[in-house]
């Protein structure tokens, strides 16, 4: 066995390629997103989100992990992944999967999706497809909207090329002089704040660059446009601050935040019209290379597609669906609730309005509630969780607040309320040094009527922020239990105190306990089934990647202990490799909600364990930030979980099944046999337990 210090060490004496590559793994998590754009079972404007949402989230992988990767290569960094591939052969591979998901993203896009759109009387167009009356339309609102807003730079020996902002659309375009017959480079780049789509007429829209490319020659008066073609870049947008050394961390995010956008490139779109001329003056001016370039049909950016998903077309979207309010009961105060029993949630089939904020709103407006402690990694602008802890401030309340100011892509807004807590006499604590704080914790400290203080906790999987918690299906755990209370106590004084506290009674805390606690119960697994007593282990998470959590379910699966995993995205687990995982089962559900919940169960000789909280199985969740499981002790809250993790990944429900080779296949409607979609289940049961638990 191998390990770095302080770590566990990997199983060296099982087969080398037992790992798949991480980034193939997440290539294969946007393939099953596109899929679901592809199925023509589905709602039409929601295949047109999935479209969107596999645009997103493939600009995303590459800002974030291809970018990693060259800059690793760049400093001398990277080695051999887990996979065995070499870094360049990573690269090389992933590069040909992107551009085949690419090309079927167009193609579905283009040969499916529009015209089913066209059927259901919503077009959208290229500028030589709309009727002159609209194109008149257009032409007033390009003098009135576009035009003023538009900056044309031209590439001479005066002006050299210009800097192209990541993920930013724009225009190739060559112009010839009339009078010196010299042909000159120039660039429009499409305004980020105008609609993707201009609307022609009702429900006809245009690419808004089509909008622009017909008005060329009012932007270059006098020249003759010869051609114009639409490109876009993506670029390394992953944050590199080193806070062991940064003395003020938010004004060092702020100053990365604005060095971010001149990133190296990191991948170019063209359409696939365009000249080998513009192309090759593109692939010199930027410095990428011929695997960076990805030619698909246009129009590029379909990222904007939420725009048309948005229309208000209810026949062609879900069914709309309304939370339950139920889990805590509206007569009693969520305090009276609590301290008659523990509430487990499940959003967003619960509502997280009635429970999670109405906890956060009432310890604000509640006299007797002396302190409030919060970790907030993502919230919105907007959020009435940051007025209600405002709120408890302005009363007299000791409100903490540990913020995440590091939380990709939302640093900036982070930023932004985190100083508007700060204004109002919160107590904020920006992070941890070296580590992300990355656990759900909620700690509200209250003085009851016999004059005795009590604490109440929420810990959960999902972040606090009302508006996903209607769209990101998770988990949060409401209890007065005194022991979590305790732990969570502990937790919090070790984020804003730097105390040493690495062992509690309820929780298993990364980086210290985390992974250690999980491993220690897969042996303590594989123990009981050697005895002859009930063994299983149930796992539901985002990732699965952590080489040594992934060799223990390997040597249980060697010792017989079936294994159950259901991961949203990447895994690196092979299962059913005979001799190695025959007895491990994964499964991927994706749908309506975003599955985002981390629950870990163990059978434990038929005294079930079942934890969750906010950690995923991946090296910078369980080594670099600080997370929290809870476990659940209510019998009735415990099994309801276990019933939900056996619906996840039983054979007649709806999902995606991994095999040892790492192909993803989709098991689904038939004509014998409909598979059962659990989202639609637990919409429709509107509760997945009792009230009481039972």
């Amino acid at each position: 066995m191998s390990a770095t210090p302080g770590q566990i060490p990997r199983d060296d004496s099982l087969p080398e390629d037992r790992f798949l590559d991480r980034e193939e793994s997440w290539l294969q998590f946007n393939q099953r997103v596109l899929e679901l754009a592809e199925d023509q079972g589905l709602p039409l404007l929601e295949r047109v989100r999935f479209l969107a949402i596999f645009a997103t989230n493939l600009d995303e992988f590459f800002m974030v992990r291809v970018a990693g990767l060259l800059r690793r290569m760049a400093t001398g960094l990277a080695v051999r992944s887990a996979s065995g591939r070499q870094p360049r052969e990573v690269l090389e591979r992933t590069a040909v999967i992107a551009h085949d998901l690419m090309l079927r993203h167009a193609a579905c896009f283009r040969d499916d999706v529009l015209p089913a759109l066209s059927k259901q009387d919503i077009e959208i167009l290229r500028w030589e497809e709309l009727a002159e009356t609209e194109r008149e339309h257009l032409r007033r609102l390009f003098r009135e909207r576009i035009y003023p807003v538009l900056t044309p730079l031209v590439v001479d020996s005066a002006h050299p090329f210009p800097y192209i902002s990541g993920l930013s659309l724009n225009l190739a375009i060559v112009v010839r002089d009339p009078d010196t017959e010299a042909r000159l480079f120039a660039r429009v780049k499409v305004p980020e704040v105008l609609p993707r789509f201009m609307e022609a007429s009702p429900n006809r829209f245009t690419p808004l660059e089509d909008v622009i490319a017909a008005h060329l020659t009012q932007l270059f008066s006098g020249m003759e446009i010869l051609e114009h073609h639409a490109f876009r870049v993506t670029r390394n947008q992953d944050l590199e601050v080193d806070d062991d050394i940064t003395e003020d961390l938010l004004q060092a995010l702020e100053r990365e935040l604005l060095r971010r956008r001149f990133g190296p490139v990191v991948r170019l779109e063209v359409e696939e019209s365009i000249s080998p001329e513009v192309l090759d003056l593109l692939t010199d001016e930027l410095g990428v290379e011929e695997r960076q370039i990805y030619r698909v049909p246009g129009p590029l950016n379909l990222g904007g597609l939420n725009q048309i998903a948005d229309l208000d077309r209810s026949e062609l979207k879900y069914p709309p669906f309304v939370p339950s309010k139920a889990a805590l009961p509206t007569e009693l105060s969520v305090f009276t609730a609590l301290r008659e029993r523990d509430v487990v949630v499940h959003h967003p089939y619960d509502s997280f309005a009635t429970t999670v904020q109405r906890m956060v709103e009432e310890a604000a407006a509640d006299p007797r509630v002396l302190a409030i402690k919060q970790t907030l990694y993502r919230t919105s602008g907007d959020s009435p969780i940051v007025d209600a802890l405002i709120d408890a401030a302005a009363a007299g309340k000791q409100v903490v607040v540990v913020v995440e100011i590091k939380a990709r892509f939302d640093e900036s807004a982070n930023i932004e309320w985190a100083r508007k807590l700060e204004q109002a006499g919160c107590h904020v604590v920006y992070g941890f040094v070296g580590l992300k704080t990355h656990c759900k914790l909620l700690l509200v400290v209250r003085q009851e009527p016999d004059g005795t203080l009590r604490r109440y906790c929420h810990i959960g999987t999902g972040n606090y922020h009302p508006k996903t918690a209607r769209l990101y299906e998770d988990l949060g755990l409401l209890t007065a239990d005194r022991e979590i209370a305790e732990d969570v106590t502990e937790l919090f004084n070790h984020l804003t105190g730097y105390s040493r506290q690495v062992s509690y009674r309820q929780l298993l805390v990364a980086p210290n306990t985390l992974r250690s606690g999980l491993v220690l119960r897969i042996e303590r697994e594989i123990g009981h089934h050697r005895a002859g007593r009930p063994a299983h282990i149930r796992f539901k998470c985002n990732s699965l990647v952590d080489e040594v959590v992934i060799d223990a379910l390997y040597r249980a699966s060697q010792a017989g202990v079936p294994v159950d995993v259901w991961v949203r995205g990447i895994c690196a687990l092979r299962p059913g490799v005979p001799g190695l995982s025959e007895n491990i089962r994964v499964r991927s559900v994706l749908g309506r909600f975003l599955e985002h919940s981390r629950v870990f169960a163990y059978e434990c000789g038929g005294n079930p364990e079942v934890w969750f909280g906010s950690a995923d199985l991946m090296h910078r969740n369980l080594d670099r930030r600080i997370e929290a499981l809870v476990r659940v002790n209510d019998v009735g809250h415990r099994d309801e979980l276990l019933r939900l993790l056996d619906k996840g990944v039983a054979a007649d429900t709806s999902s995606w099944w991994l095999a040892g080779d790492g192909v993803w296949t989709r098991h689904h409607n038939d004509a014998d046999s409909p598979a059962l979609d659990i989202q639609t289940h637990l919409m429709r049961s509107r509760r997945w337990r009792t009230v009481d638990g039972g």
